[in-house]
């Protein structure tokens, strides 16, 4: 799939998906991350951020660019576009939003909204040592077959729960993002998906 393929995609279809983790109980901290997809020899590549041991939350994961929603963010996107610049150097000004999903909600007692974006033009990588170990491209056809994405029961105070996971690579995708990965996949092969 290349970059004109994915903006008609996303031009025709409703961005609507299932809760695929459940809510911690209390109250959900708002954030946002950006799905931003880079145009590579004609296929598509989401890029991706691996977290430094050192962060308290979520140490060495993979993840999207992203943080908690900050005051002065109008809104979800624009805390995803600032989180972006900030922790990978890519710039608002060369992205292309198509969507938004509604948010996804966390075991951690976060409520994430994925920003969908294409990447306009090639950009040099700028990483914030506090934010990002690093950061890497990954073929969205390799996550776009069904063999490549798997899910395991878990259980949580009683409760079980299905966890998508996708190694690919020296890395291992899972939780948040790869439910996001997962959703994306399923929204490009079957439209929208309805909970």
């Amino acid at each position: 799939m290349n970059a004109e393929q994915f903006r008609l995609h996303f031009s025709l279809q409703p961005l609507v998906h299932e809760i695929v983790s459940a809510p911690a109980p209390g109250t959900l901290r708002q954030a946002a991350v950006l799905m931003a997809l880079e145009e590579h020899n004609g296929e598509l590549h989401l890029i991706l951020t691996q977290r430094p041991n050192h962060l308290r939350a979520h140490p060495g994961q993979i993840s999207f660019p992203g943080g908690k929603v900050e005051p002065e963010d109008i809104n979800s996107k624009a805390t995803a576009l600032r989180e972006a610049a900030e922790e990978i150097g890519l710039h608002s000004d060369n992205l292309e939003v198509l969507g938004l999903f509604p948010p996804h909600r966390t075991f951690t007692g976060f409520e994430i909204t994925p920003v969908v974006a294409l990447v306009k033009a090639p950009f040099e990588l700028v990483l914030d040592p506090g934010e990002v170990a690093a950061c890497f491209r990954a073929p969205l056809s390799y996550f776009l077959d069904d063999a490549h994405r798997h899910k395991r029961s878990f259980q949580r105070q009683g409760k079980h729960y299905q966890v998508m996971f996708m190694p690919w690579r020296q890395y291992f995708i899972w939780g948040a993002t790869a439910a996001m990965i997962d959703l994306l996949c399923r929204h490009l092969k079957h439209g929208g998906i309805k909970g």
